[in-house]
C-alpha cells in the first residue's frame, strides 16, 4: 500500500491532517473545527453539505502543512465505508477473478448498486479451512465527493479507507480484543484476534457521545461479542473503547462485569504498553486515532 507523506481525517466534527518526515516523525499537524451539519456521513446520500464551509477548514488545515500538489492519505467517516469478513473453501488468486466474485456475493448486502461501487479486498487467515476475505467498498460517487475535496486544495488521494480500520493498529496483536468507537452518531464495533478481522460492524446511534449510556453501548456491541462467541468458541479478552473522552470511566464498570476483563481507551493502553513514541503525544492528547493507527502502519 503506498504511504504518503501526508495524512487526512474527516469526520463530522472537524479536519485533521499530519504531515510525517521520511525518518516517520511528525513534521507538524493542523485541527479545523466543521460547522454543525456541514458533513453527514452516509453510505447511501451525498455526505457534503456545506462544500464551502468545508473547503475552509481543509485549505486551513493544508496551509498550516505547506501542502502543495501532493499524495494524500484519506481517512473518511466509517458510515462511508462497509467492511465485510467473508469465508471461502476456494477463492482466485487473480484479482480479475476474485471482483466479480465478491460483487455478486455482496450483491444484496449493500443499500446500493453493486456496481456502482469502489471495492478493495485482503486475504487473512481463516479460523478453520478455505480463506478469508475482508472486503472494504463504497460507493462510487460518494468517494469522489472526498476525492474532488482534496483536489479542491491541491492533494491527490493515493490511499482512503475508513478511520476505525486506520485504528486498529492500536489494538493488541494477539488476544481477542473489542473496539468500540464512537464519532458523531456512528458507532464501530470491531473484533480483532491473532492481526485478524473477525467482525466489523457500523451502525448509527440515536444520540451523540454526550448522551450516549453504557447500556446503550453494550446493546449495541452485544449481537458482535455473541456472534464472535457462537463463531469462535472463544470470549472477548479486552475491550477498547473510544470516542467518548472523559466519559469512559462511566461505562467501565458495566462492560468489566459483562466481558470480565479489562476496559480501556485503546489510545491510553498503546501508550501505556510503549507502543506510540513520546512525539506523537500531541495527537493522543486530541484523540486522532485514526491518524496515529495510520502513522503505526506506515511503520
Amino acid at each position: 500500500m503506498p504511504r504518503p507523506a501526508l495524512a487526512v481525517e474527516i469526520s463530522q466534527e472537524q479536519i485533521a491532517a499530519v504531515r510525517w518526515t521520511r525518518a516517520g516523525l511528525i513534521d507538524g499537524f493542523a485541527v479545523e473545527p466543521l460547522p454543525l451539519g456541514a458533513l453527514v456521513p452516509s453510505p447511501v446520500e451525498a455526505n457534503v453539505v456545506d462544500p464551502a464551509a468545508l473547503r475552509t477548514a481543509m485549505g486551513n488545515a493544508c496551509s498550516q502543512l505547506g501542502v502543495k500538489d501532493e499524495d494524500v492519505t484519506l481517512l473518511v467517516p466509517d458510515p462511508v465505508i462497509r467492511v465485510f469478513v467473508q469465508h471461502f473453501d476456494d477463492f482466485p488468486r487473480s484479482p480479475r477473478e476474485a471482483l466479480p466474485m465478491l460483487r455478486w456475493k455482496l450483491r444484496k448486502s449493500v443499500p446500493f448498486e453493486i456496481d456502482d461501487t469502489v471495492l478493495s479486498y485482503n486475504r487473512q487467515a481463516p479460523r478453520e479451512a478455505g480463506v478469508d476475505i475482508v472486503t472494504v467498498l463504497a460507493r462510487q460517487g460518494i468517494v469522489r465527493e472526498y476525492e474532488e475535496l482534496a483536489e479542491s486544495v491541491g492533494m491527490f488521494p493515493g490511499v482512503m479507507l475508513s478511520s476505525s480500520l486506520a485504528a486498529l493498529a492500536l489494538l493488541e496483536e494477539h488476544k481477542p480484543t473489542l473496539l468500540a468507537r464512537v464519532s458523531g452518531t456512528a458507532l464501530t464495533t470491531v473484533i480483532v484476534r491473532d492481526g485478524m478481522v473477525c467482525g466489523y460492524r457500523t451502525t448509527e446511534l440515536p444520540v451523540r457521545a454526550a448522551d450516549l449510556t453504557p447500556q446503550m453501548l453494550l446493546d449495541e456491541i452485544f449481537p458482535m461479542t455473541a456472534y464472535y462467541q457462537d463463531a469462535w468458541h472463544q470470549g472477548i479478552e479486552s475491550v477498547r473503547v473510544a470516542g467518548i473522552g472523559a466519559r469512559l470511566p462511566e461505562f467501565v464498570a458495566l462492560l468489566q462485569d459483562e466481558f470480565h476483563c479489562g476496559v480501556l481507551s485503546p489510545l491510553h493502553s498503546a501508550v501505556a504498553d510503549g507502543r506510540i513514541p513520546e512525539f506523537a503525544r500531541p495527537l493522543v492528547d486530541r484523540e486522532l486515532e485514526g491518524l496515529l493507527g495510520w502513522m503505526m502502519n506506515r511503520g
